[in-house]
């Protein structure tokens, strides 16, 4: 009974916020995609969740972003993001760049206060350019202790859920004292502003109204269908691999469809692959237990804090240098720091669905360079360990 009552929270709950959001100015400036993280956050930390949560928590993230992903993808110009594309690969770049100076400076500061700091200094650079898949991988490669492995992983979770708040609530006007803002394309069907009161929101209300419901069905059933295909794929190859093939075969798939003029016409193909971005809000939000927060090893908390902040302003200093606006730091930062999922959850924070595509991209390209270089930047501090 506990367990189909959450089930349900997580699924309907969003409508509760979409409906404040609708009906409160305050709680539009908020967002609700930052209103959907706090209510996780506050489910999962008051002792409320059933026994067995964890496993309809991973059900519903494993299909969320999946369906949204090409929901998201249907409505997009895919013509004038590549206009754009210019910004996130020099984001990208700087990015990188941005996390082995503290990575490799960390090292240097703690390796006599963390045992096999250059393993650790491995796991950090694959997971902050890929994502989990990449850190569970690299602990393997360079056998990582199981208890170092998973306090790493204990402070990453906590660390990131801190940024994600961030750039989800003042990040963005934060960065746009020091850096220029995002250039929108002009194109009227881009929408760079979604606001929680403007018509776009006010259409999910009325889905089911006949000439919107049966087009968004058949939508929503292509969405399903490269899900499916994408999530088959992922099968044939190995574990280390199959985060990165599913996620490149649902935006590969998403946007050959929205060429399709027929399907790229639909009305709240958006509104509804944001629906999912909510519930995935919550859920992945309740997911944090701060109860499991120690400072066993503090030096390690110490040093990943370094990688996940200090990486973050040194790559708005370069971003600054270079003139790379302040949306795409954010995006690109996010996809590093938090991995492709979360990209559509953060694009719909700071209102620029323009940047969704760029986000993903980095975070693919991650994804397929966070073990080669976790494993170099490990080897070859190693020579410096002593």
């Amino acid at each position: 009974m506990h367990q189909i009552a959450l089930i349900l929270f997580y699924i309907f709950f969003p409508l509760v916020i979409l409906f404040i959001t609708w009906k409160s100015k305050t709680a539009a400036k908020m967002g609700s995609v930052l209103i959907a993280y706090v209510v996780g956050l506050l489910i999962g930390n008051i002792g409320i969740l059933p026994d067995n949560a964890a496993n309809i928590q991973e059900l519903l993230t494993t299909i969320t972003i999946p369906l949204a992903l090409p929901l998201l993808l249907f409505s997009m110009n895919i013509r004038q993001w590549l206009s754009n594309v210019r910004g996130a690969i020099l984001s990208l770049i700087l990015g990188i760049v941005s996390l082995l100076i503290p990575v490799i400076g960390g090292f240097f500061l703690f390796q006599n206060n963390i045992p096999e700091a250059w393993k650790i200094s491995g796991l950090l650079t694959g997971v902050y350019t890929g994502g989990t898949p990449n850190l569970a991988s690299i602990k393997i490669a360079l056998s990582v202790d199981e208890e170092t492995y998973i306090l790493t992983h204990t402070y990453d979770m906590f660390l990131s859920a801190l940024f994600l708040l961030f750039v989800m609530s003042i990040g963005q006007r934060a960065l746009l004292l020091f850096l220029k803002p995002f250039k929108f394309s002009p194109a009227d069907n881009i929408h760079p502003n979604i606001d929680e009161n403007t018509p776009q929101r006010k259409r999910f209300f009325n889905v089911f109204n006949k000439a919107t419901f049966f087009p968004l069905l058949g939508a929503i059933g292509i969405a399903i269908l490269i899900f499916g295909i994408g999530g088959g794929l992922s099968m044939l190859v190995p574990d280390n691999s199959s985060m990165t093939v599913a996620i490149l075969t649902i935006t590969t798939l998403g946007i050959a469809v929205s060429f399709i003029p027929r399907v790229n016409r639909i009305e709240s193909t958006f509104d509804t692959g944001m629906y999912l971005i909510l519930i995935f809000s919550i859920v992945v939000a309740s997911m944090a237990d701060f109860s499991d927060f120690g400072t066993e090893q503090m030096h390690l908390l110490l040093y990943i804090t370094l990688c996940v902040f200090g990486s973050f302003f040194i790559h708005i200093f370069l971003a600054k240098i270079f003139s790379v606006d302040a949306d795409n730091v954010i995006i690109v930062s996010t996809a590093l720091t938090c991995s492709p999922p979360f990209v559509p959850v953060v694009a719909s924070a700071i209102k620029n669905k323009e940047i969704i595509l760029s986000g993903i991209a980095v975070g693919i390209i991650g994804y397929a360079i966070g073990n080669y270089l976790g494993i170099t930047i490990a080897w070859m501090l190693h020579s410096f360990h002593f």
